[in-house]
């Protein structure tokens, strides 16, 4: 539980020296009432190296609401801010002041809102001690109950965001095929996940690099900055239940197999000293889990596969072993799969997937120690932000959940979905600070098609369907989707308990072949591929919205690329 410290105590830390990572201290007496408090700053340094810092600001509105705000703060010493993000940050000497951008100035009475900063300083770093809300001076958080995107490390030696003052990973075989593209130029040095999905990924093969080669090009990158590498951990026995596109090698009883030949490998080569300085970020088993909350038992979107490794409970091993295994490596920071909220969001969903999860996580020796957070919408399509409806709103006295696309779901995007998400996930017995990770790499539904603002009010179903974001035909559609494009770019900390936006699917690589191929990979044919398939109780029974001349999972799929970066939003 975060707490306040007294103002003396306060003096006490900053006269004996500011630690090189940390919080700032309160500035209020033991006995004020909180009630009283008009506001609240949680400042924390991320993530601190000889010459900069980035910092995250979070603040708390305890008095009337506001639709702007101000925040402002001193330095002690020479600290500069050179960039930031979700706040109009200017300085004029030790002075700074944090404005909210056109879109965060509502801040409701109990409401917060986060921005962060990079800055440059010399000498020492000493935090902020007062801080002021629209002129009023605020009580100053120390934090010490995490929340997410937080700063400074646990007793492990983890920072609390991996991403927080890092680089991120360009993968040199992604880079090229992106920039051969036409107009791939413009993204082709963005950082993507290097995906394990078979037991010859880790050691390469004669067309692709395997783990070593990956981890010392991302040495090469590194130089003396921090660097993180994205690395998605992906071959469960009986892997994708219910999706022939997407299964794997293993048989659903060769978990032994999956321990000694996959994960065990894979182990040995992160704990290697020589990668020590790396900030190493798994994405463990995408979809597996989630498939035996929603695809076993009597529910219609069951599948025999689903039945048989809910009741050989190798999904359940599998994740625990690679928790437990890699989770003791210091500089690995595991991100469990989470699905998205078009999949999980719904009620008799979401409490049975986080708590499934935590099954998971004590499972084979693994504990929630060895999870930092969970990642969600990986490889799929899910908005990011839907800003023209609202579970809230109703449309004659009609609920949107109500909508044939929400479908009595709880959230309409990901970013609701992930937030809440992790609440849940805390509330099991997961760790307070775990972050969230969301894959933006193909949810950005921009173009000519994308929405200017809400849809017609003749129904519910016009008012969400002209103007959600989102264009699939419906919300479980998952394979090479027409129409998408590229969504945020990877950043660092962007929103409270967020981790960082990431392109964890590299885009460009196919979902699953539009066509049965031969092939020596374990990959089936699914028909949601299939842009003539109409469909099952897994999407109501609606197109696939697939494109045509797919070729077979994870290869380079250029009509796919082309129509990314023309849909892109942001735009490029």
């Amino acid at each position: 539980m975060s707490r306040t410290r007294t103002a003396l105590l306060a003096s006490l830390i900053l006269l004996g020296g500011a630690t090189t990572t940390g919080t700032a201290a309160a500035a209020v007496a033991p006995d004020a009432s909180i009630a009283a408090i008009p506001c609240t700053v949680d400042y924390k340094v991320q993530n601190q190296w000889d010459t900069g810092f980035t910092a995250a600001v979070t603040v708390t509105n305890n008095s009337a609401a506001k639709s702007s705000w101000a925040v402002k703060w001193s330095y002690a010493g020479n600290q500069k801010v050179t960039q930031g993000w979700n706040a109009k940050i200017s300085q004029s000497g030790t002075d700074v002041t944090a404005a909210n951008e056109t879109y965060n100035g509502t801040l409701a009475t109990g409401g917060s809102v986060s921005f962060g900063f990079n800055a440059s300083y010399s000498g020492t770093n000493a935090l902020p001690t007062t801080f002021t809300l629209d002129g009023v001076t605020c009580n100053v958080d120390d934090g010490s109950g995490g929340g997410g995107g937080g700063g400074g490390t646990d007793p492990s030696g983890k920072v609390d965001n991996p991403y927080a003052g890092a680089k991120v990973y360009v993968n040199p075989e992604w880079s090229a095929k992106a920039a051969a593209e036409t107009g791939g130029s413009r993204i082709s040095s963005q950082p993507t996940g290097v995906w394990l999905d078979r037991i010859a990924a880790i050691n390469g093969t004669s067309t692709s690099m395997g783990l070593r080669a990956h981890l010392d090009a991302a040495l090469a990158q590194k130089g003396s900055n921090e660097e993180v590498v994205q690395l998605v951990v992906y071959d469960l026995p009986g892997r994708d239940c219910a999706a022939l596109a997407s299964n794997g090698e293993l048989g659903p009883t060769e978990i032994d197999k999956y321990k000694t030949q996959f994960i065990d490998p894979i182990a040995a080569i992160l704990a290697d000293s020589k990668y020590a300085s790396l900030r190493i970020v798994t994405t463990i088993e995408i979809d597996s889990l989630p498939n035996l909350v929603t695809n076993t038992g009597s529910r219609a979107t069951a599948t025999a596969a689903c039945d048989t490794m809910l009741a050989n409970g190798n999904y359940v091993k599998g994740v625990g072993y690679a928790l437990a295994k890699l989770g003791a490596i210091p500089n690995v920071y595991n991100y469990i799969d989470a699905g998205h909220h078009g999949w999980l969001g719904w009620d008799d969903n979401f409490a049975p997937s986080a708590t499934l999860f935590k099954q998971a996580a004590t499972a084979e020796g693994a504990t929630v120690d060895d999870v930092h957070g969970f990642i969600t919408n990986t490889a799929n399509y899910s908005a990011l932000k839907e800003n023209n409806f609202t579970i809230n709103d109703t449309v004659n006295g009609t609920s949107v959940r109500q909508s044939k696309w929400v479908d009595w779901n709880r959230y309409v995007d990901e970013l609701s979905y992930a937030q809440a998400f992790r609440t849940q996930l805390v509330s099991v017995g997961f760790n307070s600070g775990i972050g969230m990770l969301i894959d933006t790499s193909r949810n950005g539904w921009g173009g000519t098609a994308r929405p200017t603002g809400p849809g017609a009010t003749t129904s519910v179903d016009t008012y969400v369907d002209g103007g959600r974001y989102d264009r699939r035909i419906h919300v479980g559609n998952w394979c090479n989707q027409s129409g998408a494009g590229l969504g945020e770019r990877p950043q660092a900390a962007p929103a409270t308990g967020i981790d960082a936006y990431v392109w964890m699917k590299p885009p460009g690589e196919s979902d699953g072949s539009s066509s049965a191929i031969a092939n020596d990979e374990g990959k089936g044919f699914d028909r949601m591929c299939d842009p003539t398939y109409t469909g099952n109780a897994r999407n109501g029974n609606s197109m696939s919205g697939a494109l045509p001349n797919a070729p077979l999972s994870g290869h380079w799929f250029s009509a796919q690329f082309q129509q990314l970066m023309t849909n892109a939003y942001p735009p490029l």
